[in-house]
């Protein structure tokens, strides 16, 4: 899901290259910063970028007096790449940023231990796909043909996850067509651009097929970005709920039986030993009317912990009057969930 972005502001910090042509912003003080222990990597959600998600700067600041640094990184997937991403490729290169941290931070402070640095990741949105699927997926993750460029890395492991507006890209299109003035013309689109994806997913030398973009801006695409006819399949997930695709994670009619095999694999991954932390947007644009965010919070909880991890059932939850992106309501409740839960690490 994209994000409303904050315009006119300016951020104090350091640009770090974390790997070629990827890099990732430290908020730092001037007089602060640079001796900090511990790091929260924040991940966008789809078309997000640098300081594009309103609280995050919020967020710096609140934790300017803890031993916690923030940093935003930048994917491949960020701003307009996402429509050509994958969730593959968004976690080995958010491995590759916690390798670039962990060495950072151990280079700062020679001579301290470096298992006392402790990383966690913050997903907003499709961020937070990107962690769930950091969390469970195989790992490193399994070669696909069209996944040009992965080296296929072992992901590093974490000391904290959160998941913010862990919304349904199906059901947020679904929602998006139902309200619509017109919405037989809206499934008549969203019809010919499925049965155009599956047609022809990939061209004759393997590589990506593009969706007509006239038509993928009246979905509320992006009308400026390229969208796959691969990722268009995975992020609506035409064959769901029997047989949900790689991005399908957060959609309120999934079985019991694939929450377990997403939700409840998280513990037998070994990456996170400690609590989870998932912060729902109570009144979330871009969640329909007919979820019951309470219930799935529950459903979510039960297979994590069936599953063998952990749940921080005492910050975890809908977060009452907060919009998708927390744009002005809930924000400070918010980034008081998430110290309460970095403490707790």
């Amino acid at each position: 899901m994209s994000s409303y972005a904050s315009r006119g502001s300016s951020h104090g910090g350091v640009l770090h290259e974390y790997a070629p042509k990827l890099v990732a912003f430290e908020f730092t003080p001037p007089t602060e910063g640079i001796n900090k222990t511990n790091s929260l990597i924040f991940v966008g959600g789809l078309t997000d970028g640098l300081c594009t998600v309103p609280y995050v700067s919020k967020l710096a600041k609140a934790l300017e007096n803890t031993e916690w640094s923030l940093f935003s990184v930048l994917l491949s997937s960020s701003y307009s790449g996402w429509g050509v991403g994958s969730l593959d490729r968004d976690v080995e290169e958010l491995g590759q940023c916690v390798r670039f941290i962990r060495d950072l931070k151990a280079s700062r402070q020679p001579g301290a231990l470096t298992k006392a640095a402790k990383i966690a990741i913050m997903g907003h949105s499709t961020g937070s796909q990107d962690v769930l699927h950091y969390l469970y997926s195989p790992n490193p993750v399994p070669h696909k043909e069209f996944e040009f460029g992965l080296q296929h890395l072992v992901r590093p492991d974490l000391d904290g996850a959160i998941l913010q507006a862990p919304a349904s890209d199906r059901e947020g299109l679904q929602a998006i067509i139902e309200s619509s003035s017109q919405p037989d013309e809206l499934r008549k689109v969203y019809d010919q651009l499925v049965g155009s994806a599956k047609e022809q997913t990939y061209t004759a030398d393997k590589s990506d097929a593009i969706l007509p973009m006239n038509l993928t801006a009246k979905l509320s695409y992006p009308p400026d970005t390229p969208l796959s006819a691969r990722r268009f399949l995975s992020l609506v997930s035409p064959e769901s709920p029997e047989n949900p695709s790689e991005d399908d994670l957060f959609s309120s009619d999934l079985s019991d039986k694939r929450l377990q095999e997403t939700f409840g694999v998280v513990g037998t991954q070994d990456i996170i030993n400690s609590k989870l932390l998932f912060l729902y947007s109570g009144e979330d644009e871009y969640c329909p009317h007919w979820v019951d965010k309470e219930k799935l919070l529950q459903r979510w909880q039960q297979a994590i912990v069936a599953g063998g991890a952990k749940w921080d059932a005492e910050n975890s939850g809908v977060i009452p009057g907060a919009s998708h992106n927390v744009h002005d309501q809930g924000q400070q409740d918010l980034i008081d969930r998430v110290l309460r839960y970095l403490q707790t690490l």
